[in-house]
């Protein structure tokens, strides 16, 4: 890919969804748009920027952005997260709450936002509760996936086998030898999921939040980003709400009222 096609590309990429693509993904970005230019019949990289750039409806920019969007995830990834809210999860229960809501903020293919449905599900009493729960994702195309809840053998790997047979049920994989489980309609039903970009301000969503994933996203994005994303996410947080990010992630360097109160856990300050 030319240098200043490059250079172009990543400026758009950058200004829509805040990922930056360093010089070292140019190879990258070129395999990963190549399928769309062949799809659309153009004939190269230059083509397909021109074509980014007279899109009036912003339909191919969401193509783009979903052709560049890393989605590698897992049931159960970061595992002692679940154990963690699973014991918040106990605590609303014994204190009789009556009203939760969760967002997972970077959904990917859906098997995070399973996992974190799965949990309420064994630990609260979902039927006497006030419930509701969204994940979103910028890429359209991992959203669909994650709607749909149907997943290869592979992702249940740190999955118990008792509650893999509990919430998803068997199906034909892609290949007849194949096999591949579907969340059942009950968990399903339990998510909303919508799109939304990290990068544009305000999120249009009603808080207060009781829990906030946004796990391996923010590791793409600069400082400038993460801290409007983290005051975003400080103003839909209810008193005492909680903020799960990645093991590889933190708060540090940014401005914050959110407390650390365990591995890349933070939770705001209760009223009074």
């Amino acid at each position: 890919m030319d240098h200043k096609v490059f250079q172009e590309f990543r400026e758009i990429i950058h200004r829509e969804s805040g990922i930056n693509l360093s010089e070292e993904k140019r190879p990258l970005l070129s395999n990963r748009i190549a399928k769309r230019i062949r799809n659309l019949g153009l004939k190269d990289e230059a083509d397909y920027l021109r074509h980014v750039r007279e899109d009036k409806d912003g339909e191919e920019l969401v193509e783009l952005l979903d052709a560049i969007s890393t989605n590698v995830t897992y049931f159960y990834r970061e595992d002692e997260h679940f154990k963690i809210l699973s014991d918040i999860f106990l605590s609303w229960k014994e204190g009789n709450k009556r009203r939760v809501r969760i967002w997972c903020a970077a959904a990917s293919s859906g098997e995070e936002p399973y996992t974190l449905a799965i949990t309420a599900a064994e630990k609260l009493d979902l039927a006497k509760i006030d419930y509701r729960f969204l994940a979103t994702d910028i890429c359209t195309q991992v959203l669909n996936h994650g709607a749909n809840g149907i997943y290869d053998e592979k992702q249940f790997k740190q999955m118990p086998n008792a509650i893999k047979t509990k919430y998803f049920t068997r199906t034909k994989g892609r290949t007849e030898s194949a096999v591949s489980w579907q969340a059942s309609p009950a968990l399903r039903e339990q998510i909303t999921f919508k799109r939304l970009n990290l990068a544009q301000f305000p999120y249009p969503l009603k808080g207060p939040l009781d829990v906030i994933f946004c796990r391996n996203v923010m590791i793409y994005f600069d400082n400038q980003l993460r801290q409007k994303i983290v005051h975003e996410f400080e103003r839909l947080l209810a008193p005492g709400g909680y903020l799960f990010v990645s093991r590889s992630e933190n708060l540090l360097g940014l401005q914050t009222e959110l407390k650390s109160i365990g591995t890349s856990v933070y939770q705001k300050g209760k009223v009074g």
